[in-house]
């Protein structure tokens, strides 16, 4: 059964689907953090008015993310990151609900309020995607 697992050059597809999806993961959060340094005022009304310090919050958050991206890309640091954007993103949970509850406007316009509905169970599908990746398997 372990040979159908593999190409004719002896791959393992799990390992090379596991791989990408680092490498994927990994481009996601680093470029996701980069636009909070970029373009901090975009997160600003994604900020629940209960949480202090909001513009600090986003920069750290955003530091988070690109550590825990090119934490994903180091072995040693693989585990660690995935177990820190885990809780990253249980963290920044909050603020979706906010955004559902309250509404969100972009650019003037109204975000639909089944994008602000998906992206909860897309929270989760992320959180699961880290696990895998990185926290459920040693790092080849």
């Amino acid at each position: 059964m372990k040979a159908l697992q593999r190409d004719k050059a002896g791959r393992n597809f799990g390992t090379m689907i596991r791989k990408i999806s680092l490498g994927l993961l990994s481009v996601f959060f680093v470029v996701a953090g980069v636009g909070h340094f970029v373009s901090p005022q975009t997160y600003l009304p994604l900020m629940p008015p209960y949480l202090p310090w909001h513009l600090l919050l986003i920069y750290l958050s955003g530091a988070a993310e690109v550590a825990g991206g090119v934490g994903l890309c180091v072995p040693q640091l693989r585990r660690a990151a995935g177990w820190g954007l885990i809780a990253l993103l249980i963290a920044i949970f909050p603020a979706n609900i906010y955004m559902l509850t309250d509404g969100l406007e972009l650019g003037g316009k109204a975000v639909p309020a089944w994008i602000l509905w998906a992206r909860l169970p897309l929270q989760g599908v992320l959180m699961a995607w880290v696990w895998w990746a990185a926290v459920a398997r040693r790092a080849e």
